[in-house]
């Protein structure tokens, strides 16, 4: 009996897990291309502004989904979790693929990043609804005193989601030459997400309904008007705020400093080549998903509070050190470089506007094998630059190569934000479902969940990234960790709130 009950658990898991995955990819696919996005559905006057703008609008598809939080679990608790996360999942690989199509700016002008905003609001609230569904479904699938561990693999889809955004994207960079990726080729990652939800959606089509949800039902016992139920009554409004200022919101800036400002700094502060980043990143996310599994088994033995307020801490100790060591690690300006080998090329070319800009490229060679390029392109009008605002307008794009040795430590830099992600993310699908009763149980988790990773996480790329450019520009000597006071400060509040207010292991949990 328990072989079949553990088979069938299984069943669920993938079903449930594989759906979850793909709609992550399908988010993560606009931020893991953000660099190149930037370019290409916004005025390329200002790199600097039109990557803010591609972060904003990334951030924009965070803002929305606890509304999508609100709208799908109140569905779910009314009519089921598996006909509304099916909806979600459908909504999301078209938005996505939908995405891949839009004509870049310079074809269509300002209606193209406002059809991507548009198209990125809806990726928001399908995701806000997708979430919940799935992990009340898995919960309430789960074995008694199981919470933790099976809805742990719910919780990987996020960074296996990511990581298959970064393998894509790779094998893309890899099969088709630089012109080509640039011209259309980074549109791929958006078009084969049509081809995996339509296997997903064969998938869950066939799935049975939660037997909790199924059972009460059956009895009459769910609720009517699930929004008031979850938000109208005091007491349960109690347990949704204490779910996000004592955990969501805390484990939300963990998760997205861990893997995606990672990312973000590398690329853009650090200059480090794209296909490198993503390379590391992708080997640092698969030696840390593992953890997810067992920090999500562990808190069925020891309690979800000390493992999730634990990762909190290590990060808000350690971010400053870490990324102050990835910096240092990789920066020119510690390596000894080999003058001979320096070489400058100066030449004159028509660019998109048939007008003529005068490129000047610089490489440089380093003795540890790091290899250094910065192209200045200086727009010119008739022969002469053209000036904004006193200066010269010039883009300047650089681009380290760093060697095996530096790979490797950044790896382990990495490694170790992504256990602080595990420990805050891997227990809390079941500390969600278990404080709230079945029938309003998708809308309740839901709304604090995305409000803790939608609002305080998804915002942090942005804000973070504009802490560093301010920062930079005021000549401050340390601009490249100003960036991390926003998640060291919301984490040490939710830390604070839940090390007094939650409790370790909850005799009155939902069941």
């Amino acid at each position: 009996m328990k072989e079949k009950s553990t088979k069938g658990i299984w069943k669920v898991i993938s079903a449930s897990s594989m759906g979850t995955m793909i709609e992550w990819y399908d988010f993560y696919i606009f931020g893991s291309l953000a660099v190149v996005i930037s370019t290409k559905f916004f005025p390329s006057d200002n790199p600097t502004a039109a990557f803010l703008s591609t972060l904003a609008t990334f951030a924009a598809g965070f803002v929305v989904r606890p509304f999508g939080a609100l709208f799908f679990g109140r569905l779910g608790d009314l009519i089921g979790r598996k006909y509304t996360f099916m909806v979600t999942l459908l909504l999301m690989g078209g938005a996505t693929f939908l995405i891949g199509c839009i004509p870049s700016y310079e074809t269509i002008g300002f209606m193209a990043p406002l059809l991507v905003l548009i198209l990125r609001l809806l990726q928001g609230l399908a995701l806000g609804g997708e979430y919940g569904g799935a992990a009340t479904y898995v919960a309430e699938h789960a074995p008694v005193g199981q919470r933790g561990y099976w809805t742990s693999w719910i919780q990987t889809t996020a960074t296996v989601g990511l990581f298959i955004s970064l393998m894509v994207i790779l094998a893309t960079r890899n099969i088709l030459t630089p012109e080509q990726f640039d011209e259309w080729g980074w549109r791929v990652p958006f078009w084969l997400s049509i081809v995996m939800v339509g296997v997903s959606y064969l998938i869950r089509k066939n799935m049975d309904e939660s037997p909790v949800f199924a059972k009460a039902k059956s009895e009459g016992k769910t609720s009517t008007n699930p929004l008031k139920e979850s938000f109208g009554n005091r007491y349960n409004m109690k347990f949704v705020l204490l779910a996000l200022f004592g955990a969501t919101m805390g484990q939300g800036v963990v998760w997205y400093t861990g893997q995606f400002y990672a990312m973000n700094f590398m690329k853009t502060v650090m200059s480090i080549d794209s296909s490198q980043v993503d390379t590391l990143l992708g080997v640092a996310l698969i030696l840390g998903t593992p953890f997810f599994v067992f920090f999500g088994w562990l808190s069925d033995k020891v309690g979800r509070k000390y493992i999730m307020m634990g990762g909190m801490l290590l990060a808000i100790l350690l971010y400053r050190p870490i990324y102050k060591q990835m910096y240092e690690t990789t920066s020119v300006k510690n390596k000894t470089e080999m003058v001979e080998k320096t070489t400058i090329l100066a030449e004159l070319k028509e660019n998109k506007k048939q007008t003529m800009d005068s490129i000047y490229t610089t490489n440089k060679e380093y003795v540890d094998g790091t290899t250094f390029q910065e192209i200045k392109t200086v727009h010119l009008e008739n022969g002469v630059a053209i000036v904004v605002d006193g200066k010269a307008k010039v883009d300047t794009k650089t681009t380290v190569k760093i060697n095996s040795s530096d790979n490797w430590a950044l790896v382990f830099l990495v490694f170790i934000q992504v256990i602080f992600v595990t420990m805050v993310y891997g227990p809390i699908a079941a500390f969600l479902v278990e404080m709230f009763p079945v029938k309003i149980r998708y809308t309740s988790m839901s709304l604090p969940y995305h409000v803790g990773n939608g609002i305080f996480g998804g915002l942090l790329p942005a804000i973070s990234t504009y802490f560093v450019t301010n920062a930079k520009d005021l000549g401050h000597p340390e601009f490249y960790l100003e960036g991390l006071w926003y998640p060291i400060v919301i984490a040490a509040v939710s830390f604070v709130v839940g090390m007094v207010y939650i409790k370790n292991k909850d005799k009155n949990a939902h069941e």
